[in-house]
């Protein structure tokens, strides 16, 4: 279970794993998308940063969204039948990085109350342990990607297009890195919402970008700012990029654009700053996932700035766009109950792999499976 940057509900998904002389079978059983309340969004936007809060909102917040799991998960469990384990990421809040190095990180989303609720045991708090070990915690999602994208011929990429962009790069059999390229749908979202273009805060299918004309002048501002140019591996987050970062560069850049105009050069930015990694790494696959693959003027984008790239969906992979995230933390939850690290160093810069995650246990006694001897070396993912 996991609500992502775009902090607009929680994706869960039910999956059946069976592994067998180091070649791992995951059945996706049940999916789910579950928004959050109006009232509950408003609130955790308006708690984020640069925002000011107060521990008194991070509790009743860490509660609240502690609930909506709980409930969220209650009813995919009624649907899909009992689970063994209950993988909660929670709603990210805060991503500390400093001097491109990665410090710390806060999510919320009380587990009790989901291991109340459903008297399953709950594995959360996951990127925290890969965070002491050197990594930046993320891009988790590296590690299901590196197993889907085993033995393509060239250069693949898994590109993730929730709030963030991040990319997990995979040559040959061994050599792999990943790291959060910028924002994806994050700032189009705040503007969206921040502004009141509709009442969904994001912008469907690229309704707005497709009315709006793209300001040349600020887009190479944005595309210049100095976390473009930092190496991988970096992380980042609405720590840095959020409304007021956008409104401060329209102040300098050209005060006065429309609302159009804005958010189609917000899109643009996603486009070129991701084709500008694709192209430099020498990429000939990319496999692509999260929200912003029901953009079309982001994906049209992309087709278009890469003509000599093969540009398709995770879907095609077994892992639906729209629930390749959550499918990637039950795969860690998964190692993690087999006493397997859920991380590949080069993907996070770790020193080394860690078992991930806290567990609450549920309403009996916690046991785990046998320790597994070995990692698996494959995955293929199947429908239910």
């Amino acid at each position: 279970m996991i609500s992502g940057t775009s902090h607009d509900g929680i994706d869960a998904t039910v999956v059946e794993f069976e592994e067998q002389d180091g070649h791992l079978t995951g059945k996706v059983l049940q999916s789910a998308s579950t928004p959050y309340p109006l009232a509950l969004r408003a609130r955790l936007v308006q708690a984020l940063p640069p925002a000011a809060t107060t521990l008194a909102e991070m509790c009743e917040l860490d509660t609240l969204v502690g609930q909506c799991f709980a409930q969220a998960a209650l009813d995919l469990i009624h649907d899909a039948g009992p689970v063994d384990l209950v993988v909660s990421h929670g709603q990210t809040v805060f991503h500390w990085v400093e001097g491109g190095e990665a410090r710390g990180t806060l999510q919320i989303g009380q587990p009790a109350w989901i291991a109340e609720a459903t008297g399953t045991p709950v594995l959360s708090d996951v990127r925290i342990r890969d965070i002491t070990a050197g990594g930046h915690g993320a891009p988790l999602v590296s590690y299901l990607d590196a197993l889907l994208l085993a033995g393509h011929d060239g250069t693949a990429a898994a590109l993730n297009l929730g709030g963030i962009a991040n990319m997990t790069v995979v040559s040959g059999e061994s050599e792999l890195f990943a790291y959060d390229i910028g924002p994806a749908n994050a700032l189009i979202d705040a503007v969206v919402a921040g502004r009141k273009l509709n009442n969904m805060g994001y912008d469907i299918d690229g309704r707005i970008a497709a009315t709006g004309t793209v300001h040349d002048g600020l887009l190479d501002v944005l595309l210049d700012d100095a976390y473009f140019r930092l190496p991988a591996p970096k992380s980042t987050g609405k720590e840095h990029f959020h409304l007021p970062y956008v409104e401060d560069t329209l102040k300098t850049a050209c005060p006065g654009l429309s609302d159009a105009d804005l958010v189609a050069t917000l899109t643009e930015l996603t486009v070129r700053s991701v084709a500008r990694d694709v192209r430099a790494h020498g990429i000939d696959l990319v496999v692509a996932s999260g929200g912003g693959c029901r953009n079309s003027v982001l994906m049209d984008g992309l087709r278009r700035t890469l003509p000599g790239v093969v540009i398709t969906q995770s879907d095609d992979y077994g892992a639906p766009a729209d629930d390749k995230e959550a499918i990637a933390f039950a795969l860690i939850g998964w190692c993690t109950a087999h006493g397997l690290p859920g991380t590949v160093p080069a993907g996070t810069g770790a020193r080394e792999g860690r078992i991930l995650g806290t567990l609450t246990p549920g309403s009996g006694p916690l046991t785990l499976p046998a320790p597994a001897t070995s990692a698996p070396k494959a995955l293929t993912l199947t429908g239910g």
